[in-house]
């Protein structure tokens, strides 16, 4: 009941969730009218990685302080990982039903060169590399999309928290980290196909049979089902003292160091978990996309990260999902070619070019304005405004705890 009492927004949000998945189900292609097509399906099943990694972001920066301007790169990751099995599995079954027509039966060695010349004969290549070792086994692939991008954490927060590296320069680092990271993945001998990515990632290996219908409305189960999950997480973090430590390493990192906790173990665990959180979102995403590349990862992607976390309100899990989701669906209406054209007589305001300019502009609207964000609305609506700071104070400081805000 206390994990509840500190959570109010949690039964409101899975009730909410549970509602829209229905729903959703209720009006596909594949199990109810019809009303809602496959290819929206699929961007409603991809809004919901992107909420979930939106709360990986929020975990660590509107809670912990810690801008990281690299964590789509662990969203990216998570993809890449995936979609090395999704492509090996699904080419293996293509060059097996092509040689199977061999008046000779082909040998493991033949196949496995024409798997690889399918792959990598783009870059000039019919060699598998070593990152491609476990491609063919689905569960080393589902594990290294936790290991990799939870050990690049590991090591980057290691050497960053360590060195006590902190605001401004701790987010340059996670930016030179992601930059780093896409330059070597737009290099063709980095093993995963350079700047063609990863393709086909929607055709789900052994299940030819299945439409497009079907199979996007299961990774939209699947990714409602892990938002939920990263839900109860994010929210039994930020909650007891665990959530009161990183709060206040996020608003006094000094005090918290000097009260005896270890802040650099508190920033590592976050900094690990999120990225982690990140991973499993992207591992779901893309093979709804159909693709990755190594644009993806550019450091341009964990800005807007940041953007969508800002407006939705960070230091609320659920201003987390709100933005995210907000941000997700209005691009997609903009940029989609759904939005009318504004003609002005001298010039013609078309949205596809213009999209990025108005995000930009709301962020910046948003940061000088509203700093609580869209959450910020659900508090007045709830009744939840900020305590009532008037009466005797229970420390010798100028802000310290009053007795009113005590005894809520």
């Amino acid at each position: 009941m206390d994990f509840l009492k500190k959570n109010p927004s949690l039964p409101v949000f899975v009730a909410v969730l549970i509602v829209f998945t229905v729903a959703v189900t209720l009006m596909s292609e594949a199990y109810g009218a019809g009303a809602i097509s496959t290819s929206f399906v699929k961007t409603l099943g991809k809004t919901l990685c992107l909420a979930l990694v939106a709360i990986s972001m929020d975990l660590v920066w509107g809670y912990t302080g810690i801008l990281s301007l690299g964590h789509f790169a662990f969203f990216g990751l998570g993809g890449y990982m995936i979609g090395m099995w999704l492509m090996y599995a699904r080419t293996k079954i293509i060059v097996a039903g092509s040689m199977a027509q061999a008046t000779l039966p082909p040998t493991s060695s033949e196949v496995s060169d024409a798997i690889g010349t399918q792959i990598f004969g783009v870059v000039g290549s019919s060699d598998f590399p070593l990152v491609w070792m476990f491609a063919h086994s689905f569960w080393a692939q589902i594990a290294l999309v936790v290991i990799v991008p939870g050990v690049l954490a590991l090591v980057f927060g290691w050497l960053a928290f360590r060195s006590r590296v902190t605001g401004v320069y701790l987010s340059i680092l996670t930016q030179a980290m992601t930059l780093a990271l896409s330059l070597y993945l737009f290099q063709n001998d980095s093993g995963l196909r350079g700047n063609n990515g990863l393709s086909g990632l929607q055709n789900l290996p052994g299940a030819d049979g299945v439409s497009q219908d079907f199979i996007s409305i299961w990774f939209f189960w699947a990714s409602a089902f892990a938002l939920l999950v990263t839900y109860l997480i994010a929210a039994f973090v930020v909650s007891g003292k665990f959530g009161s430590v990183i709060r206040g390493i996020r608003d006094d990192e000094a005090r918290v160091r000097f009260l005896g906790y270890s802040v650099e173990g508190f920033k590592l665990f976050v900094f690990v978990l999120t990225a982690i959180i990140a991973a499993i979102g992207g591992a779901l995403y893309y093979p709804q996309a159909g693709i990755i590349n190594p644009a993806e990862v550019a450091p341009i992607a964990s800005i807007y990260l940041a953007v969508w976390v800002a407006i939705g309100g960070r230091g609320r899990i659920y201003g987390a999902v709100i933005g995210a989701s907000f941000v997700s669906l209005v691009s997609t209406w903009f940029t989609g070619g759904q939005a009318p054209d504004i003609p002005l007589g001298f010039y013609t305001i078309k949205w596809v070019d213009w999209w990025q300019v108005l995000l930009g502009l709301s962020f910046v609207l948003v940061t000088l304005f509203a700093p609580k964000g869209i959450g910020g609305l659900i508090d007045l609506v709830s009744g939840r405004l900020s305590p009532n700071r008037r009466g005797a104070a229970l420390g010798p400081d100028a802000g310290a705890l009053r007795q009113e805000e005590a005894k809520k």
